[in-house]
């Protein structure tokens, strides 16, 4: 045998499949690009000068690792679409003398055909549109950049890498199909039904327990802590049920369509219900992919749009005034004595030196320790961080504050009797016990629960929930439980704070400067004052905190972004495979149909009805998906510092909406297909 004939079968079997091979080439370039994109950007020595741009590269060298194993798992899956196609093509070879080793031959060019167009595509469209996606995330994290195309080497040494490897598992799996089939079974394998699944209804039963036990569990967390270390078990469980309601669920429920005579003995229902009923263990599976595509797009490009446009409210949120002091001690004289006063007096002398004046200001002192609640009592002894990961579920940070600070920040007129209290939980927790013992004290009476208290940077800091303990007299209740803080290694369990916090009427280069000023300052007094010996400063500013913290959404909303667009190709494209497979295979029932009297006209309201019964309950579904994963979601978020609840409600019906709008287009589209391929003829 000549080995041009080789080039030329591989070249042909590419051609004249090209309504199949034309959009998976175009994905796989398409997924190339994208892998190129992110590693560019990962790796541009650009963003090392801007501010937040290294938390940015750190989020894409994660989406590039997404993005690897996502192009495994979505290029297997589409391939199988083709492969299946081709096998009648395949044992046709086979019958007429063409052996498994030079067939091996042929789809071995194919894929290196394949492999070359699609990476020389990629890479080409990679380098051109990477200019584009530095330059809007330059712009998302408000720094400039030269307009100048590179071409980053290492990056595409690491892409071409990765989809050798993927092309060259494709081959081999490619070849144990073929291995394991003889050729009667490859020639007849686009007409070999499939048997509806056994034991669907215990199936689908189980489907809907799990996916009812995963809902339970989205909704019924209450705090951030527990919802982290549920949300992938959740996930898991999704993704199981919802394969197993579609493959086995669907079948079910075409039998019970059969049952109902009314609605199955019509034209256009008859012929895709039965239709249906000998495919759906494949259908459902594709079904289920498309739902739990859609789901993926739309949880993560909402969480991550909504991060980013809420970016402000959670910056303000970790840093409540413009410029923060947080001051450290283990003294309680030394928390009330001049050490405050003369840093108090210093930030007045600075934002006087710059021309301005200090606005909102806060000024309060806490006694700060975490601990766990088991009833009314916390425990906060050394034994807590031992069993921390037992009981993580239960800690909290707690808050000691002086009443008379509380009222002065409030404008509230408060009033305690000794060994009463006043609380305030944070990250929508609740308490709801009469009395409260921390540690072995004895137990206070909670005359009530605030309505809120000033932000905190360091409640917002943290994963676990904070309570406020407004009490009347603050030496009495925190001095016995600071001689009990102090542990044999010489930590201590209780820490004395004294926060203060102001506005700046100015621009944030300004902050910046008074922010800078006051650090030069501050660390004189700590080196020269006695009084500073055991009060440690720490100051933080907005200003020049903004950069890295919007680098950390930035990033995320980019990478959001660049994922989202990739889920939604890969939905297409399952949409398109399905929709052209089962063209192909029910293009001779609908011939015997046409010949034994049923009209186009009749064809097309059965195709409608068929594709309607399935094609939008990957929408649905993944929409109910949504409206139960919504408090999960919206406590993860907590853990950012964003509470701003309607704003997630509104950019998550409206990610909704748009995706919706977008899956009916596709739907349009897809079904002429479709039509065009059983009918003979084109939709209207």
């Amino acid at each position: 045998m000549k080995k041009g004939i080789y080039r030329t079968l591989a070249w042909t079997g590419i051609r004249k499949n090209k309504k199949l091979y034309l959009p998976y080439l175009l994905t796989c370039m398409g997924t190339v690009m994208m892998c190129y994109i992110i590693s560019f950007l990962g790796t541009s020595s650009t963003f090392g000068e801007i501010k937040g741009g290294t938390t940015v590269q750190q989020f894409l060298g994660m989406g590039f690792g997404v993005m690897s194993v996502f192009s495994v798992i979505f290029l297997f899956y589409t391939n199988s679409f083709l492969i299946r196609r081709r096998k009648k093509e395949f044992g046709l070879y086979n019958i007429l003398g063409l052996g498994k080793k030079h067939l091996a031959v042929v789809l071995f060019l194919e894929t290196l055909i394949i492999a070359a167009i699609t990476l020389a595509g990629g890479l080409f469209f990679g380098i051109l549109f990477s200019k584009l996606a530095e330059l809007a995330m330059v712009k998302i994290l408000g720094g400039t950049v030269a307009f100048t195309l590179t071409i980053n080497f290492s990056s595409i040494m690491q892409t071409v890498t990765l989809f050798a490897v993927i092309f060259a598992l494709i081959f081999l799996n490619t070849l144990r199909q073929i291995h394991l089939t003889n050729p009667i079974q490859l020639l007849h394998s686009e007409n070999t039904g499939e048997k509806p699944p056994k034991g669907n209804w215990l199936i689908a039963i189980l489907g809907a327990v799990i996916l009812g036990a995963a809902y339970y569990l989205a909704v019924t967390i209450e705090d951030p802590v527990t919802a982290i270390m549920i949300f992938f078990l959740a996930v898991v469980m999704v993704v199981i049920a919802t394969y197993m309601l579609f493959v086995a669920g669907s079948v079910t429920l075409c039998r019970l369509l059969q049952k109902n005579k009314r609605y199955y003995y019509k034209t256009n229902h008859f012929v895709s219900v039965s239709s249906m009923m000998y495919r759906m263990k494949r259908n459902g599976a594709g079904l289920a992919s498309i739902c739990i595509l859609c789901t993926m797009v739309l949880v993560m490009v909402s969480s991550t749009v909504c991060l980013y446009i809420g970016a402000e409210d959670s910056l303000r949120n970790r840093y409540p005034r413009n410029i923060s002091l947080d001051a450290v001690t283990e003294n309680l004289e030394e928390l009330d004595g001049s050490a405050s006063e003369q840093t108090e007096a210093l930030v007045q002398k600075v934002v006087e030196e710059n021309g301005t004046q200090q606005e909102n200001v806060l000024n309060y002192r806490t006694a700060v320790f975490g601990g766990v609640i088991e009833g009314n009592q916390i425990r906060f002894d050394d034994s807590v961080y031992e069993e921390r990961m037992d009981n993580i579920s239960n800690i909290w940070q707690f808050f000691i504050v002086p009443l008379s600070d509380y009222n002065r920040l409030m404008g509230k007129n408060e009033e305690l009797a000794p060994g009463e209290v006043i609380l305030y939980t944070t990250k929508e927790m609740h308490y709801d016990q009469d009395t409260i013992r921390i540690g072995d004290s004895e137990p206070l009476t909670v005359r009530k629960q605030a309505e809120g208290f000033v932000d905190n940077s360091v409640d917002s800091m943290q994963i676990f929930p904070t309570m406020y303990l407004f009490v009347p007299d603050f030496e009495a209740v925190t001095q016995p439980l600071l001689e009990n803080s102090l542990m044999d290694d010489g930590r201590r369990l209780l820490s004395l704070h004294w926060s203060y916090g102001f506005d700046l009427p100015c621009d944030d280069e300004k902050q910046i400067a008074i922010e800078d000023q006051l650090q030069r300052e501050m660390d004189e007094l700590h080196t020269y004052s006695k009084d500073f010996t055991d009060f440690r400063v720490i100051i933080e500013g907005v200003a020049s905190e903004r950069a890295d913290f919007y680098g950390v959404y930035a990033g995320l909303f980019f990478l959001g972004i660049l994922l989202g667009i990739v889920f939604i190709f890969a939905a297409v494209l399952i949409i398109y495979y399905k929709q052209i497979s089962e063209g192909y295979e029910d293009q001779s029932r609908f011939e015997i149909m046409q010949k034994v009297g049923m009209t186009r006209r009749e064809i097309k309201k059965s195709i409608n009805s068929q594709i309607l019964t399935v094609f939008f309950m990957p929408l649905i579904t993944a929409g109910v998906h949504l409206a139960f994963a919504f408090p999960l979601i919206r406590k993860l978020l907590l853990i950012f510092g964003l509470t701003n609840v309607s704003l997630l409600i509104v950019t998550t019906v409206c990610c909704y909406l748009i995706f919706a709008l977008f899956y009916v287009i596709v739907y349009r589209v897809t079904s002429r297909s479709y039509f065009s391929i059983v009918s003979g003829m084109r939709g209207e």
